[in-house]
């Protein structure tokens, strides 16, 4: 109690670990560690979390704005279930906006931003695919995705893009190991990386359509073919 009442009386303290629980538990329902469909208790999430109840409920009406839990009236916070019908409504909304954050982090990105860019594109050259696991191959996607839309310097549309790219990991967590050529998927981000350091507007655009579209297709025939 007496922490929670040293984050009340703080309130950026109260900011800092409502971000925090945000960010664990954010990840922990990407990475399916909380299954869809799981009642997510605050008391538990709280002792989990090391944090106090408050963070936590903060972090679960943030996760419910991305889509991420749902609450009922006097049943509870849950997971939200991954439904197939999902994928296509998620791929309708990243073909549009992947390609256009693609093309304007080619047209925006400052030296800065370029130099990380050929940091992430070092680490997937890097990347023992066969040897990684689940949560490291995860994390290499984002991190490519992600610099991508800090890159196209538009906090609103990188906002709504890490929203479904969250929603879409999820589906792609669910299949990872029976996707058949993850290596191919994994070593295309170097072509959308250098025509984004390039400058290549057009080529960027058209590497993020393709890069979707593969995602799901890859996605549809590992869920038909379970």
């Amino acid at each position: 109690m007496a922490f929670e009442t040293l984050a009340a009386a703080d309130g950026v303290g109260r900011k800092s670990l409502a971000d925090t629980a945000y960010e664990r538990l954010r990840d922990r329902l990407v990475m399916l560690d909380i299954k869809p469909g799981d009642l997510l208790n605050d008391d538990q999430l709280a002792k989990e979390l090391d944090v106090g109840r408050t963070p936590v409920r903060e972090a679960l009406k943030r996760l419910e704005l991305d889509r991420l839990v749902i609450t009922y009236p006097r049943r509870g916070t849950f997971a939200t279930r991954v439904e197939v019908t999902d994928l296509a409504f998620i791929s309708e909304i990243r073909a549009q906006l992947e390609p256009l954050a693609a093309a304007r982090a080619a047209r925006m990105a400052s030296a800065s931003t370029k130099a990380h860019l050929r940091e992430v594109m070092t680490a997937v050259e890097a990347f023992d695919v066969n040897r990684a696991s689940v949560v490291e191959t995860l994390r290499l996607d984002a991190s490519v995705h992600q610099g991508i839309y800090a890159a196209a310097a538009n906090p609103h549309l990188e906002d709504v893009l890490i929203r479904y790219d969250n929603l879409a990991t999820r589906i792609w967590c669910m299949v990872l190991d029976r996707l058949p050529d993850l290596e191919h998927h994994v070593r295309e981000h170097l072509d959308l990386l250098r025509a984004v350091i390039d400058g290549d507007e057009d080529k960027a655009a058209e590497l993020a359509r393709v890069h979707v579209s593969g995602f799901e297709q890859a996605v549809r025939q590992a869920l038909f073919a379970a």
